[in-house]
């Protein structure tokens, strides 16, 4: 089951979500659309091992998007 936070950020929308695994480990996941044409949504690879808890994967696919907004965006 995956879980699903949007947050808006400087003109992109990061799609932060959390992908549980049979071992009761949750992993990231991030996809970065531009609010402006052409606004391809991308799904970025998360680094990092799996988090604990929904809300910890959340956050650090968070805190990855608006890293990938300042160096990339």
């Amino acid at each position: 089951m995956n879980m699903d936070t949007i947050f808006q950020h400087k003109g992109y929308e990061l799609r932060c979500g959390a992908r549980a695994l049979d071992s009761g480990i949750y992993m990231p996941t991030l996809v970065v659309a531009k609010h402006l044409w052409p606004s391809r949504p991308r799904t970025l690879a998360v680094t990092g091992e799996g988090c604990r808890s929904v809300d910890e994967a959340i956050a650090s696919a968070h805190a990855q998007g608006l890293a990938w907004v300042r160096d990339f965006g």
